[in-house]
Parts: C-alpha cells; structure tokens; sequence
C-alpha cells in the first residue's frame, strides 16, 4: 500500500524531465521548486483532490471545481488566504465555545471544534490548529478545566500559521500546559522537571539533544511560575535566581532565556520541517536529511510556519507519487471528508463520541507525544468501526439522521441518472482514482439495483468510503 518516501515510486505514470529515477535518491532542487503542470504532470481532478486531503479536510465538488479553473498556485492561494471573511467566522466560533467552557468537560468543545473544522471558510489554518493540538499534546483528562482548554486551542489557532518563537513562548505560560504536565507549583526548592523536559525534548529539540544536567537547569529555570484558581501567577521568591548551565550557555536564567536559547539550536528546524513533512507529504518512511536541508535552513531564520507551509504545498514532491496517499487518514479527517463532500452537517456531539472511540479524541491527545497515527489508526477493531461510522452518517436514519443526502448531492450538480450519478460520486470522493473493474463493478451494481435512488445512492457512497483508496490521504 505505502511507498518509500525517500525515492519517487514507481506507479506507472510518467513524469517530466528532472523528476527522479525510481529508487534514486530525490534532488531537493527539483523537490521544492513549484510545481508547474505540464503534458505529463497535469493539473487534473485527482492531484486538485490531493492538495485539498492534505491542506484541509476534504473538498465538496464546487470546491473541486474551481480548483480545475483556477490552477494550483491559485487554489493554494486561497486556502493561505481566504477571501472570506475569517475572523469575523472565528469571533462567532470563539463565543460559542466560550458558552460551553464552564465545566470541566471539554466534550461541548470538541462538539464545536468538529462543526467549526465542516464549516470553516480557512480549512487550513485548521488543519494546521489539529496539527499543533498534536504536537502540544495537552490533554483535559489532566488539565480538567474546560475554560482553560478553549483558551490553549485559541491561542493554538492565533499562531497556527504564524511564527514558531512566539507560539513556544506563548505555550512555556500557557495555564493549561502547566496544568497538563503536572506542573501547577514550580517551587525553588523543588523543581518540577516535567513541563522543562517535555518543552525541550518533546516541544523543541527532541530527544538526545539536552543532558540530564540541562535538564535540570531548565528547571530551576521555569521556577516561580504557579497556577493558582485557573489563573498564572510569578511569584519572585520562589525563582531560582543561581547560575545555570544550559545547552552551552551559563547564566542566571529564566523561562524566556531558556525559550530564546532552544530556538537558536538547529534541532529545533529539523524537529518541526520532518514532523510536517510527516503531516503534508508523506508519512511511510523518514526522509533522509539531505532532502529536507533546504527547508531546515531556511525555516531556522524566521520559524515562518505559513512560509514553509507553502513551500510545501507549492512544490514538486508535493504533487508526485512520493506524495500521493501517502498518508492514512486519521479518524477526523476520514469522517470529515464524508460530510464535507457531501454539503451537509451532522450532529458533532455524536460524531466527537464516535470518533474517540476511534482513537481520535479531540481535547484528549493519550500522551504527552500525541496521537501516534499513521498505521496506527488502522486495526481490524478500527476498520470496522470506521465503516460503522460511514453506514450511520449515511443510512439517512438515526443517529445522524438524513443530513447526508448523496442523490440530493448529485442531483444539485446536475447527475440526477443512477450510472452518472454514481460515476460523481467516485469522482467526488476518490476522484475518479479507483481500480477501472472496482469502478466498473460498483457503477453497474448502482443501475441494476433498482428501488429508491436515494437509498441505492447511500449504499454505493457508503461502499466507496469504505475502499482502501479513501482511508489514504
């Protein structure tokens, strides 16, 4: 199912002039410059439904559509910079989370953030808010507060295509980060290792870049910061105010000297370039650095998150084979991408619980280090439950009721026949990319079924998310 990443597999389709060999190593020239279709690369319906897996969570088939018309320079414009109006969209968003924070339940957020990720008019910026939510991984079971939660996945969002410096330091004073890595009370004569080690090691640098000893003086470093009745408080006295030695430097250092001193370390570029590279390329195998150099040096300059983003989405790699399905989709993202292909919206409470039982549970990463993903979310207990899932958001009955409406869908686009509208919905869904006698097969099936169109619609819709083709971003 999965290709090395490390060379440009070989799928039978033919690739221009510069485009590497097949088990030879990728240029990181030819991988990062623009991509610019041509007869042999052309901008066509399957890499326009690539861009949109990757860079939001699915698209409908205007979306598709428009794509087509306008190219992808253009189509990754809008998803950088929306033309609608997006902070007008996140204030209403802001106020109803803020309604349901009151508790310490996070499950009227999660509800919320999955109906904000189906309408958002910046998919991106919410992919991206999903990708920190990750790589921060702080989790309600621990921070218990669900005020405190909306606001760390607020202040997730301000910086989601924004600078890495100011997110890390926002993070190393965020309450809800405190609270999540048991670190309430950092008193001088007790540090608390645990939010240090975890900012250094899993936040920044990674593993096997401190020593024990730097450990320790990031934090004696971090000492004095409390949180007390949901609120962060310095209390000076209780600041180690001693010499410290960190990463090569020396002095009397506190939480802000030890942020500016991680974010001049190289791991920290090489860290967040591979983790995205992960998250919008490709996820089967580890790339190897000389591919990646590019990136890393320049992404260390500025930390510029929307920058390198775009380098990515923009480039060469990123609509070749290296890259296509090469990521499986998390259960958020599987289950987004029915809905939004299909117009409609579900009820996300529902939908919040169903997906948890996934493996996916919003609010709630399992560790520190996040979600493991990749071929982790697939087991034989997680397909079954993902076709579940599917058959319940389209059997137009309870409990998601008939909001999904395939024939609806197709009719509205102008395939109202049994065949046409069933080749839409492969179309809509993998893009036409399924193997030609599955295709064949499932279209004929539609035709002769005979009953309702509606309900034959439903079963085929459900049939195709449930292809290996569709669990693969």
């Amino acid at each position: 199912m999965f290709a090395d990443n490390r060379t440009v597999p070989d799928q039978g389709r033919s690739e221009p002039p510069g485009t590497p060999d097949a088990g030879r190593p990728i240029d990181p020239d030819w991988a990062w410059a623009p991509y610019k279709p041509d007869t042999q690369r052309p901008w066509d319906l399957r890499r326009a439904g690539h861009l949109f897996r990757r860079a939001a969570f699915g698209a409908d088939w205007g979306q598709l559509q428009q794509a087509l018309a306008d190219g992808p320079q253009r189509t990754v414009d809008r998803l950088l910079r929306p033309d609608a109006d997006v902070e007008a969209f996140h204030r209403t968003y802001d106020e109803y989370e803020a309604s349901t924070a009151g508790s310490d339940s996070a499950d009227g957020l999660r509800a919320w953030w999955l109906r904000r990720m189906m309408q958002t008019p910046h998919p991106l910026l919410e992919k991206m808010t999903l990708f920190w939510h990750d790589h921060f991984a702080i989790s309600n079971a621990r921070v218990k507060n669900a005020l405190l939660m909306h606001k760390h996945v607020q202040s997730l969002r301000s910086h989601a295509l924004g600078r890495f410096a100011p997110l890390l330091q926002s993070v190393s004073r965020d309450p809800a980060v405190l609270l999540g890595l048991e670190a309430a009370a950092n008193r001088k004569a007790q540090p608390n290792e645990q939010p240090a080690r975890t900012i250094v090691e899993v936040y920044s640098l990674g593993p096997g870049h401190a020593t024990e000893e730097d450990l320790r003086s990031a934090a004696r470093a971090f000492t004095g910061w409390f949180v007390l009745r949901g609120q962060l408080r310095y209390i000076e006295r209780e600041h180690d105010t001693g010499t410290k030695r960190f990463l090569g430097e020396e002095g009397d250092f506190d939480a802000d000297a030890v942020v500016r001193i991680l974010l001049g370390q190289p791991a920290v570029s090489r860290l967040l370039v591979r983790k995205l590279y992960r998250w919008l390329i490709c996820e089967t195998e580890e790339s190897d650095d000389a591919l990646l150099a590019p990136l890393v040096e320049s992404f260390r300059k500025d930390y510029d998150v929307a920058t390198l983003v775009e380098t990515m989405l923009r480039s060469n790699l990123f609509f070749s084979p290296a890259a296509y399905r090469q990521r499986i989709k998390s259960p958020v993202e599987f289950a987004l991408g029915i809905v939004r292909g299909l117009e409609g919206m579900v009820s996300t409470t529902q939908l919040g619980q169903d997906l948890a039982a996934l493996g996916e549970n919003l609010y709630h990463p399992p560790t520190v280090r996040g979600w493991r993903g990749g071929q982790y979310w697939i087991n034989r207990a997680t397909l079954i439950g993902r076709s579940n899932l599917a058959g319940a958001l389209l059997s137009g009955s309870e409990p998601y009721g008939d909001k999904l409406d395939p024939a609806a869908i197709a009719k509205k686009h102008g395939f109202p026949d049994p065949e046409p509208a069933g080749r839409f919905l492969l179309d809509l869904f993998l893009q036409g990319d399924v193997e030609a006698d599955v295709g064949d097969r499932l279209l004929r099936d539609v035709a002769a079924a005979g009953g309702d169109l509606s309900r034959r619609l439903r079963r085929l819709a459900g049939t195709i998310v449930t292809l290996p083709e569709f669990h693969l971003a």
